[in-house]
């Protein structure tokens, strides 16, 4: 922020820390160079320090609070949802595995051959408890806190996720334009930044094809179970997706995407349980955005896609990233683990992932929340004349 108030969003700073590293990147000492990876590499090690705690805080509360009340339709909706991201990911995944090692194919030896600049140190920060140990444990804790409706243990998880919320907002994305200068900094000095970014032009549009042909696939679903024109009610969601593209928030955008789905013609009653839920556990774009992205960077510094890892990556991430849509970025820095113990990302390759990320974060944001209308369409197809049962 400037002294007179004004305020510089993350996608700005995200660009302007790209800018001077590419300008530090080509004409700053090696020394300087080696400095700047002692910041991200520390930096590095702080992220994967920090996830298990996000899965923690976000994953055990958002549990407990769907789950108080749930009857069948919110146990449908959630399966639809999971069905729908899970489905998102694997289109996305066959998607990258036809396209990139065609597109990105004549940059992998051009990526390989650089120079490089290790840190004079980092400093190393391990996980007090490991990503599926914290997965396992939140929802022990969460059932827990649905069986239990322990008002303790509730508020506790309560202040873990403020604690997680204020951290993020507070430490991790003022740092991260940091982060990822010294990143394109390093890219710059070592030859990689010509090869890497024209690849980034790439992937984003192979990220923007995938997502849109999604929505397509959900609406042609939801319109033949619902019996509705399916481009007619994709094209009512427009509002919907063009508020989440520019706020990249699911949260921030709910009451756009809440009366768009009524002009589909969505009862009220549907609309009011199935969006809200969906907003925390449809993940579409946000799965299909980071299959794409780490697809891309796999294949662009020569490694190959594995359909087992990703397959273990989409299902791992469906659950972690089910608390995420309320902060920006959340997605991408609660999968720097993952990405690193299952797909084998280094902390440079994943910061190449979190830029692009962040660059379109809108987009899958956008995809998240235009689904959840086509999600609620086939909700209120299912349940439509049920009025008596639990709802």
């Amino acid at each position: 922020m400037f002294k007179n108030g004004i305020k510089i969003g993350i996608l700005p700073r995200l660009f302007l820390a790209i800018a001077i590293g590419a300008v530090v990147g080509a004409v700053a000492p090696g020394c300087v160079i080696r400095a700047l990876n002692c910041f991200s590499g520390t930096f590095g090690q702080f992220i994967r320090f920090f996830v298990p705690f996000i899965v923690l805080g976000l994953v055990a509360p958002a549990i407990a609070e769907t789950g108080v009340g749930a009857g069948r339709m919110l146990l449908v909706t959630m399966g639809i949802a999971y069905a729908s991201t899970l489905f998102s990911g694997a289109f996305a995944f066959c998607a990258s595995d036809t396209i990139f090692p065609r597109v990105l194919h004549g940059t992998l030896n051009s990526a390989s051959q650089v120079q490089t600049f290790p840190a004079y140190f980092i400093l190393e920060i391990p996980p007090v408890i490991g990503i599926t140990s914290a997965l396992v444990t939140a929802f022990i804790f969460g059932l827990a806190m649905v069986k239990l409706d322990a008002p303790t243990l509730k508020r506790t998880f309560s202040e873990m996720r403020e604690t997680v919320t204020l951290t993020i907002s507070k430490a991790f994305l003022p740092l991260l334009p940091f982060y990822i200068l010294s990143v394109i900094a390093d890219l710059t000095a070592s030859g990689k930044l010509a090869v890497v970014g024209g690849s980034c032009v790439a992937i984003m549009g192979v990220a923007f094809g995938v997502t849109s042909m999604v929505l397509v696939v959900q609406y042609a679903v939801a319109g033949a179970v619902a019996g509705k024109n399916p481009f007619r009610a994709l094209l009512n969601m427009l509002p919907a997706y063009l508020t989440g593209w520019g706020c990249c928030s699911s949260a921030a955008t709910l009451p756009v995407t809440l009366r768009q789905t009524r002009k589909n013609g969505v009862s009220g009653k549907i609309v009011d349980l199935v969006i809200p839920l969906c907003a925390n556990v449809h993940l579409a774009g946000s799965m299909a955005n980071m299959v794409v992205y780490t697809a891309g960077f796999t294949v662009l510094f020569g490694g190959e896609i594995s359909i087992v890892k990703y397959i273990e990556f989409m299902f791992v991430l469906s659950v972690i990233a089910v608390a995420s849509p309320g902060i920006p970025g959340g997605v991408v820095l609660a999968s720097a683990t993952i990405a690193e113990t299952v797909l084998g990302f280094t902390p440079e390759r994943y910061a190449l992932v979190i830029a692009t990320y962040m660059a379109l974060d809108g987009m899958g944001t956008a995809c998240n929340l235009t689904g959840d209308g086509a999600i609620a369409l086939v909700v209120d197809r299912i349940y439509r004349g049920r009025s008596g049962e639990e709802t």
